[in-house]
């Protein structure tokens, strides 16, 4: 029998999922033509996150927000400045694994610690899905090529995801998040479905980014 979710699960599995989604549509333009702003707004993130937590009533929010500040540096360092090299894309938003893991081991900020271990999920997966498919060659294509030539490098990849391997591996990685997010949402714990939010979410990106992609 599956055990009764803590009050405002919900709503936390929601922001979770929104905040995966922000850097999409809000982080990724702005860091290409602000790239230091983008840095900057980190510290606005985590003094804001920081604040939150002092209050009780806030506490959990500035939690998950201050998880929500380790995932927007690592895409501001990478597609600010790395971003022609996607062999370094999984190890730099990585950065703040260190960081999380220890605080974990101690108790402390499981909210924010599991949204980045969630999100972190998520792009492991994702990026996986581009090594097992020989995409990364496209991938850094796409961060070099005028725009003019985009329509028939995103052509080539969807012409690649469109065999049996490519729907085949897409099929088995969407049934490992369903899984673990699944899974996730079993538990009665707050940051156990703050986990499922931004693994399940993922799904909802790399969604659209297909859709994208079939239209060239």
């Amino acid at each position: 029998m599956l055990e009764q979710p803590v009050p405002n699960t919900w709503l936390f599995f929601g922001a979770s999922a929104f905040l995966v989604s922000v850097p999409v549509f809000f982080q990724a333009p702005l860091v290409r033509a602000f790239p230091w702003l983008s840095l900057g707004l980190t510290g606005v993130w985590l003094a804001v996150s920081l604040f939150l937590r002092k209050r009780p009533a806030t506490h959990l929010a500035g939690d998950l927000l201050l998880g929500f500040s380790l995932t927007w540096l690592a895409g501001s360092l990478y597609w600010g400045w790395l971003r022609t090299e996607p062999l370094l894309h999984l190890p730099v938003e990585a950065i703040a694994l260190p960081f999380t893991l220890i605080t974990l081991s101690r108790g402390w900020g499981k909210v924010g610690n599991w949204f980045y271990l969630g999100s972190l999920l998520g792009t492991a997966v994702t990026d996986a899905y581009f090594y097992l498919m020989n995409l990364i060659p496209a991938w850094r294509q796409l961060m070099q090529v005028p725009p003019d030539q985009i329509a028939t490098i995103f052509h080539q990849a969807v012409v690649q995801m469109q065999t049996p391997a490519g729907v085949g591996w897409a099929i088995a990685l969407v049934a490992l998040l369903l899984t673990v997010g699944g899974l996730a949402l079993r538990s009665a714990s707050l940051h156990a479905w703050v986990f499922a939010g931004a693994v399940l979410s993922t799904l909802l990106v790399d969604g659209l980014f297909w859709l994208v992609a079939l239209q060239f």
